[in-house]
């Protein structure tokens, strides 16, 4: 149980880190379980559960946003408008989810898949950050995160399709979506964090209830305290990230992302990752 333990802590660092981060948490938790050899139970049950934490550090991290938003919400056409493109750009990968939610997770532990995924999102990335269209673009964005249009909500949502795909990353498809309807980049990472209490949230409260029956106290246990470690670890890492973007670019996120499905397709030949 105590080894256990520390790998549940383990991996709830690498969630809390990479969940906000445009290099796909679920990839690295792939990965990592494979390393750890963690197999205290069934995937993809903690995969999905522990990023309950990663929404409780957005609810707490935005708390005054939130409640602001939710208290206006009957007086406010803004206020209205602002959750209406949340809904907006969360129902399309929430209904393709729903639709093909077996053959997704027919897919989940690919590492092949992943490390495939890894590489082609890095390229994107590169390519996008060095698009003169979207530097110009991105100068005119709007700079609250209340002001993303119907159009750039919907072009987010899209592009947020292809997160379903293991190790495409679900940040790094909202972002990538925004920065090409033009928000900048704060806006745009902003935007992203605000869809994951949704998407996020309902896809950790399905999990669990499905499954609830199939955990025993141990596993449980091991859930909790997961999602425990993994929302103070995405508390530090949604900080530093909008910190990050404030002075550098997404670049080195994508030669990261190259460079770890190098390491993986590499690693696969000698079954260092099963």
């Amino acid at each position: 149980m105590i080894d256990d333990v520390v790998k549940v802590v383990l991996l709830a660092l690498i969630e809390g880190v990479t969940e906000f981060l445009p290099v796909s948490s679920t990839g690295h938790l792939i990965v990592g379980a494979a390393l750890l050899n963690f197999d205290a139970m069934l995937p993809p049950v903690f995969e999905i559960f522990i990023q309950v934490g990663a929404v409780a550090a957005v609810l707490v991290y935005y708390r005054r946003t939130l409640r602001e938003k939710t208290i206006a919400l009957p007086s406010s056409s803004e206020t209205r408008r602002f959750w209406l493109m949340i809904a907006l750009a969360s129902a399309p990968v929430a209904a393709i989810g729903i639709i093909f939610q077996q053959l997704i997770e027919s897919l989940f532990f690919s590492a092949h898949l992943v490390a495939a995924s890894l590489i082609i999102g890095g390229v994107v990335i590169l390519i996008v950050e060095r698009m003169p269209r979207y530097r110009s673009a991105a100068v005119e964005a709007p700079m609250d995160v209340s002001q993303v249009t119907a159009r750039q909500a919907a072009m987010v949502g899209l592009v947020q399709i292809l997160a379903l795909v293991p190790g495409m990353s679900r940040s790094g498809c909202s972002i990538v979506g925004g920065m090409l309807a033009g928000l900048s980049r704060r806006v745009a990472t902003e935007f992203s964090f605000f869809l994951a209490i949704p998407l996020l949230g309902s896809a950790t409260i399905y999990k669990f209830v499905t499954t609830l029956d199939t955990l025993g106290p141990d596993q449980l246990l091991l859930l909790l305290l997961g999602a425990a470690f993994s929302g103070v670890f995405s508390l530090l890492a949604i900080d530093l990230l909008l910190k990050y973007i404030s002075r550098h670019s997404f670049v080195a996120f994508g030669y990261y992302r190259i460079a770890a499905g190098a390491f993986i397709l590499l690693a696969l030949p000698s079954d260092f990752i099963a």
